[in-house]
């Protein structure tokens, strides 16, 4: 390739292409394209799936936490991150319809303090 056949060298090829996803970012920016809510309440968790597994199928999941817990608030099932366990969302189907807990006992940890029928009692 002579040198009037390159117009463009690498460098001038990866500045443009920087210099316009930076434009691109400024310009949506600037015409409020971009969403910076701070307003929590109606933002998602996390997208979840449900995956039927038949008695006695193997299932491969990764071995890694989802750094994220499920509690039951107000008889509906949440979703809390364990970094800021009061972020909590209400587990929904495609419908929006709440997912229900267990009518068991609740779990020690989703119990008020103020319970009493703690385990750790020694009887007199």
């Amino acid at each position: 390739m002579s040198q009037t056949e390159a117009r463009f060298t690498i460098h001038s090829l990866i500045v443009t292409a920087v210099v316009t996803l930076l434009a691109t970012v400024l310009v949506l920016e600037i015409n409020g394209k971009i969403d910076h809510s701070d307003n929590k309440d109606h933002v998602p968790v996390g997208e979840f799936e449900a995956i039927h597994i038949e008695p006695g199928e193997a299932f491969r999941m990764s071995p890694k936490s989802s750094e994220l817990h499920a509690v039951c608030e107000q008889g509906f099932l949440a979703i809390a991150a364990d970094a800021d366990p009061s972020f909590r969302g209400i587990l929904v189907d495609y419908k929006n319809r709440g997912v229900r807990c267990s009518r068991g006992p609740a779990p020690v940890h989703d119990r008020p303090v103020s319970d009493n029928s703690s385990h750790d009692r020694k009887s007199d």
